[in-house]
């Protein structure tokens, strides 16, 4: 019984695509793009400008290759620069606002929301925010980055950062209990 090799060694292609074998690019593209598309699609609204910010990601990844150290998970190398990515795109396109109001966060959140919406009609709901709170959402609860490092790639403070993540939390809960009322869900 022959044996065929599905998913090539992933440290041999990046030590090809380092000295730019373009099949071995065009390989880990392929690999990675689809879920790359997604971090950029949580970030930007419209697929096409989603796709956009992805390809310019993906430039830099091939650019910056020989700065991957083999530390970490190759695919959280790319995840980070997509997410970089994205939000100079926002930042160039001026599509970025933080409210920064005086603001009491209230550490004790919690969603006591049950729910039968669809994985698509959440994406609408993010989508729906206004871009600052939108984006520190993703970045604190899709991504897992933590405020201070929010901040710091916002060049926002923490407090922004936690006020907007509040925001954004409230605002989806509203709109996720308006959206169950009317489909006809109960909601507890």
């Amino acid at each position: 019984m022959k044996v065929i090799q599905l998913h090539k060694d992933e440290s041999s292609l990046i030590k090809k695509a380092i000295k730019n074998n373009r099949e071995a690019q065009h390989v880990l593209f392929e690999i990675h793009a689809p879920k790359m598309l997604s971090v950029c699609r949580y970030y930007i609204k419209d697929l096409q400008q989603a796709e956009e910010a992805m390809l310019n990601g993906f430039f830099k990844v091939f650019s910056n290759l020989k700065s991957f150290k083999s530390e970490g998970s190759f695919e959280g190398w790319i995840r980070r620069i997509m997410v970089r990515e994205s939000i100079s795109f926002l930042r160039q396109k001026k599509q970025i606002e933080f409210s920064v109001e005086d603001f009491e966060y209230n550490n004790d959140y919690t969603n006591n929301i049950s729910t039968d919406i669809e994985v698509a009609e959440i994406q609408q709901l993010i989508d729906a925010l206004p871009e600052g709170y939108k984006m520190v959402f993703v970045m604190y609860a899709i991504e897992g980055y933590k405020h201070y490092e929010i901040a710091e790639m916002l060049n926002i403070t923490e407090g922004t950062s936690k006020s907007q993540l509040f925001k954004a939390r409230k605002l989806l809960q509203e709109s996720i209990k308006e959206l169950n009322k009317t489909a006809g869900y109960g909601t507890n």
